[in-house]
């Protein structure tokens, strides 16, 4: 079997609202239609090669605004995705690591501040939500593990 993420649902309150948001930082704009009969979708694509896309709108999707936590994008360079990320607007955390080095805890617990000492792949963040609460963690990866 093959199959590829393509599009996350993202729900939101204020559909320009998180256009504008979303295009500031850098996303695509791939696609803004309506239908006749009151559908409206918004596509947005992250930069970067090979990644999925995002689509919010009107009768999508029945989640509350701002309920999407934990949604990851990489990086190799965190700091200069950091900085571009709060030129577009975003106000964004800190560099920060999980004080286990393997992943992180939900929320902000286990969070110390700075990267991971030994800089490693997989283990430094930063933290940003869109104008509804809906959660981004950016994840430092220069190295990846064989085999992905």
């Amino acid at each position: 079997m093959e199959l590829t993420l393509e599009i996350v649902v993202l729900p939101v309150s204020d559909v320009d609202r998180s256009k504008a948001f979303y295009t500031r930082l850098g996303f695509r704009l791939d696609a803004d239609f309506t239908t006749e009969r009151g559908l409206r979708v918004v596509q947005v694509t992250p930069p970067g090669k090979g990644t999925a896309s995002i689509i919010f709108g009107e009768n999508l999707t029945d989640a509350a605004p701002g309920s999407v936590r934990g949604l990851h994008l990489v990086t190799p360079d965190l700091e200069a995705a950091r900085a571009e990320l709060v030129t577009g607007g975003a106000e964004v955390s800190e560099v920060w690591h999980d004080a286990d080095g393997i992943f992180h805890w939900a929320g902000s617990r286990n969070r110390l501040p700075g990267a991971n000492a030994q800089h490693d792949s997989y283990s430094s963040y930063v933290s940003f939500d869109d104008p509804d609460g809906n959660e981004w963690i950016i994840q430092q990866i220069v190295d990846r593990l064989p085999g992905r």
